[in-house]
């Protein structure tokens, strides 16, 4: 179970040994704690809950089911796993000694929203020309389907809501680690804006 809940800080850049500079992703990342482990015997799945943060004004459904953990997080969120740790419980904190610096993950996030996006801006399009008889409406779609079978079919690329969206960035290096302040730095971008929060999910394997 290596999965931990943070809050993305802002990018930076850090030198390696041999004195290039890599661009990194500092997360704040953790302290999370278990606030439900459920099994294939109870639940019919094994998982681990954990939540991240300082709540405010819960629900009286929330800070009964987190009152046995002992905590008031702002997130909670459930982690699948193959099998259920046996040295998992209730309670337990989470934090960056997960990882190690050369881990390969996945960090998941909520994009940056865009609001209502042309199809230009939001798929690329090209604009119509604006001279030599040009109609001067050079953001315009143009047609979107033919008069056969008289309907526009699901997916096609129009104007619409742009971002804010879940987003999963893979194969990210893991640069640098400070236990003490529970930071990572992960080499490159991540989804969201400064202040969001992110998940960082463990992979098998070595960058």
């Amino acid at each position: 179970m290596n999965t931990l809940l943070g809050t993305k800080i802002g990018m930076t850049q850090i030198l390696s040994e041999d004195g290039n500079a890599i661009p990194v992703t500092l997360i704040q990342a953790g302290p999370c704690t278990v606030t439900q482990v459920k099994t294939v015997e109870s639940d019919g799945y094994s998982a681990v809950q954990i939540g991240y943060g300082q709540g405010k004004n819960l629900s009286n459904a929330v800070s009964g089911h987190v009152k046995k953990a002992g905590v008031t997080p702002k997130v909670i969120q459930e982690v699948r796993c193959a099998e259920t740790p046996a040295e998992i419980k209730i309670g337990d904190a989470l934090d960056v000694s997960l990882f190690a610096v050369g881990d390969v993950v996945n960090v998941t996030g909520t994009s940056k929203g865009k609001g209502f996006a042309g199809t230009v801006k939001r798929h690329n399009f090209n604009t119509s020309k604006n001279t030599h008889g040009g109609n001067g409406n050079v953001r315009k779609p143009g047609s979107i389907g033919s008069m056969y079978p008289q309907k526009i079919f699901k997916g096609k690329r129009m104007a619409g809501q742009m971002g804010h969206e879940q987003v999963t960035v893979k194969n990210l290096a893991i640069a640098y680690i400070d236990t003490e302040d529970n930071l990572i730095g992960v080499k490159g971008a991540i989804p969201g804006p400064r202040r969001g929060i992110v998940t960082i999910n463990g992979m098998k394997g070595v960058a």
